[in-house]
């Protein structure tokens, strides 16, 4: 395998002078990726089922990563890595959402969760604890449980179904639609975007205390599920859980901003 640069530098200068890429080129490619492959199937696999066959998602990324070969363009002046992990994730989640790996009734159980978090919230102007959304609910506490415990696998965001929709109820474009153009500027999407971010920071600094941590912990840290059990001195099942209540809380945030 060699360098990752000298790689994009020959990938850059093939497409630039042939547009054609030596069959040599796209094995060394997809070589040098392959731990990229498998650290992005690793971190989608912790939200999913345990019958999932994660060779199959690694097979996907892989189609994912050669299709990013051919279609990277060099004048768009971004880095190759950069636009195979965003072709290896869309094709890994493009996957799933064909396999319809989460049963109907399990999303209907977390749009109905997604919910009660976003009117207990709305009405108390702070974020609600577990017993203040079971109650809204009609839940013990312990049913309040399994029921977070059957939706965690639908906790993966869906970013084209954050976009929302347009007056007409169609979805309005997809997600690869707003990704930036570096040779163009655009106030209004710079302005979206710093909205965006403070949406989401205010959402994560108002989170319980635990839940904040957990999602440090996960997302910054790059811990599993496990070793952030073994620090907060709790099992796997409940880092889940409250993995789970977070991703809930930053959801019905993002909607009701793409709403207004």
């Amino acid at each position: 395998m060699g360098d990752p640069i000298e790689m994009e530098t020959l990938l850059r200068e093939a497409k630039e002078r042939h547009n054609e890429i030596p069959a040599t080129l796209k094995e060394d490619i997809v070589l040098e990726h392959t731990p990229l492959i498998r650290y992005i199937v690793n971190r989608i696999a912790v939200r999913l089922p345990s019958h999932i066959d994660l060779d199959d998602l690694h097979n996907t990324g892989v189609i994912g990563l050669m299709d990013a070969i051919e279609k990277y363009d060099p004048e768009k002046n971004c880095k190759f890595k950069t636009y195979a992990e965003f072709r290896i994730k869309g094709a890994i989640l493009d996957q799933l959402r064909s396999l319809d790996w989460v049963p109907r009734s399990v999303r209907q159980k977390g749009r109905k969760l997604e919910k009660a978090y976003g009117e207990v919230e709305q009405r108390l102007g702070r974020s609600a604890n577990e017993e203040e959304v079971a109650d809204s609910l009609g839940l013990e506490l312990d049913k309040f449980h399994t029921l977070i415990n059957q939706v965690r696998g639908i906790s993966l965001v869906n970013l084209e179904e954050i976009r929302g929709t347009n007056s007409d109820g169609d979805r309005s474009g997809t997600f690869a639609d707003i990704i930036e153009d570096v040779h163009s500027e655009n106030p209004f999407a710079s302005l979206k975007l710093m909205e965006t971010k403070h949406v989401i920071s205010d959402t994560i600094g108002s989170l319980p205390e635990k839940e904040r941590l957990v999602i440090s912990l996960y997302y910054y840290e790059d811990l599993n599920m496990k070793e952030i059990g073994n620090i907060l001195g709790i099992t796997e099942s409940r880092v889940c859980q409250i993995h789970t209540k977070a991703v809930m809380r930053l959801r019905s945030k993002l909607k009701g901003m793409v709403d207004r």
